[in-house]
C-alpha cells in the first residue's frame, strides 16, 4: 500500500503537468467556490455543487491554493484505493495469478487509468472513494454503520443516479445471495435502501430533469438522445445512438482501443482496455453462469451495480474522452466479480486435489492392510 501511495502521487504529478497545457475541469472547480456573494451553505446540493461545498472551507477558510486542493482530492482518491483493497481482500483471501505471472489484485490496483482520473479536483476522486467505502461497509453494516452512511452520503450528493444503482444492487444482492443472513439484518438493509430511495427519488429524477415527468420512459429517451448528440460533437465523439445495445456496452467497457484512440492518452488507455477485455473473456463461459447462481451477496451486488451503471451510461455517453473518465468509478465492481470467480475456481481445484489425495491415501492404506493380512 505504501508503493501504491507513491504510485498514486506520481499520477497526481502527471495529471497536474497535463492540466497546465490542457483544459481541465479542476480549474473551474477551484474558481467556483470563491464567489463572494455566496456562503458555504449556498453550495450545499447535489452534483457539481456538492464538490464546491466540499472545497469551500479549504479554499476560503484555510486558504488552500489550487495545487493544495489537487493534492487533497488526490488523497481522497487514494483512500478509495485503500478501501478497494480492503473490500477485495476481505472477501477473497486467495491469491490468483493472471496472464501466467501477474497477481490479479496487484494488477488491478496499479492500472494507470484508474489513478489518472482520481487525482484531481473534481467528482472522480470523491465518488470513487464513496463507492469503495460503501462496498467495504456493506459486508458488516451494523459494525461499519458510520462508513456505510458516509459512503452513501458521498455517492448520493455527487451522483444521485449512481446511488440508485448501488441501492438496487444491494437489495438484489441480499435477496438472492447464498449467504445466511438474519431476518433482522435483511429488514434493516431493505428498509434503509428502499426508504432512502423513496426520500430522494425526486432528486435522482431531477438529474435528467424528469422529476415532474408524466411519461418517464419517453422523456428519458428524449433526454438521452439530446445528451448523446451534445457529447458526440467533440473530436472524440462516437455515434453510439445508432449502435445495438451489445456494441454500446462494448464501447463503454472497452473503448477506446488502438484503432480509435484519441491522442497519446487514448493509446495508453487502449492498453488498459485490452487488459479489461482479456479479463472479461475469463468469465465468458457456462461455468460462470453456474457460479453466479450460487454466488454471495457481494458478488451479485457488484455485478448489478456494474451492469445498471453501464446500461445507464451507454444511453448518454457519446464521447470517448468522457467514457474513459466515467467508467473508472465502476470498473472495480467488475474486477471484483472476475476475481471472485477465478478464486472460486482455484479453491475448487485445491479442494478436489485434497479430496483425491485423501482418497488415494485411503486406498493405499486398505491395500497395505490386505497385504499385511495375507
Amino acid at each position: 500500500m505504501n508503493g501504491l501511495y507513491f504510485y498514486h502521487l506520481l499520477f497526481f504529478v502527471i495529471y497536474y503537468v497535463y492540466s497546465l497545457s490542457n483544459n481541465s475541469d479542476s480549474v473551474s472547480y477551484y474558481d467556483s467556490p470563491q464567489n463572494p456573494n455566496l456562503s458555504w451553505l449556498d453550495y450545499f446540493g447535489t452534483s457539481t455543487t456538492f464538490i464546491d461545498f466540499i472545497s469551500w472551507p479549504f479554499i476560503n477558510f484555510f486558504g488552500f491554493t489550487y495545487e493544495m486542493m489537487m493534492i487533497l482530492f488526490a488523497w481522497f482518491g487514494y483512500i478509495g484505493f485503500v478501501y478497494a483493497y480492503l473490500f477485495i481482500r476481505e472477501n477473497i483471501p486467495i491469491a490468483v495469478k493472471v496472464f501466467k505471472n501477474f497477481d490479479f489484485l496487484l494488477l488491478i490496483l496499479f492500472l494507470p487509468n484508474m489513478h489518472f482520473w482520481t487525482v484531481s479536483l473534481g467528482k472522480g476522486a470523491p465518488i470513487f472513494m464513496g463507492l469503495m467505502l460503501f462496498a467495504y461497509a456493506i459486508k458488516k453494516p451494523k459494525s461499519r454503520i458510520f462508513i456505510l452512511l458516509l459512503g452513501s452520503f458521498i455517492i448520493y450528493f455527487i451522483r444521485p443516479h449512481v446511488f440508485l444503482f448501488v441501492a438496487v444492487g444491494t437489495v438484489l444482492g441480499y435477496m438472492t445471495g447464498k449467504d445466511k443472513i438474519s431476518f433482522t439484518k435483511k429488514i434493516l438493509i431493505y428498509v434503509g435502501m428502499i426508504g432512502g430511495l423513496i426520500l430522494v427519488k425526486d432528486q435522482i429524477l431531477g438529474v435528467a430533469n424528469l422529476s415532474g415527468s408524466d411519461d418517464l420512459i419517453s422523456d428519458f429517451d428524449n433526454f438521452s438522445e439530446d445528451r448523446s448528440k451534445d457529447l458526440s460533437k467533440s473530436g472524440s465523439g462516437v455515434n453510439m445512438a445508432s449502435y445495438p445495445l451489445p456494441l454500446q456496452l462494448f464501447t463503454f467497457w472497452f473503448r477506446p482501443l488502438f484503432f480509435d484512440a484519441p491522442g497519446i492518452l487514448g493509446l495508453i488507455v487502449s492498453v488498459e482496455n485490452l487488459i479489461y477485455l482479456l479479463l472479461f473473456f475469463k468469465i465468458l463461459n457456462k461455468r460462470f453462469i453456474q457460479f453466479l447462481k450460487k454466488s454471495t451477496i457481494t458478488v451479485k451486488m457488484s455485478l448489478t451495480v456494474f451492469l445498471l451503471t453501464s446500461l445507464a451510461m451507454t444511453f448518454v455517453m457519446s464521447n470517448l474522452g468522457i467514457i474513459m473518465r466515467q467508467k473508472s468509478m465502476v470498473m472495480y465492481f467488475l474486477f471484483f466479480v472476475i476475481y471472485y470467480y477465478l478464486a472460486q475456481k482455484k479453491y475448487d481445484r485445491i479442494m478436489f486435489a485434497r479430496k483425491k489425495r485423501r482418497l488415494n491415501e485411503m486406498v493405499m492404506r486398505k491395500e497395505q492392510e490386505l497385504i499385511g493380512t495375507n
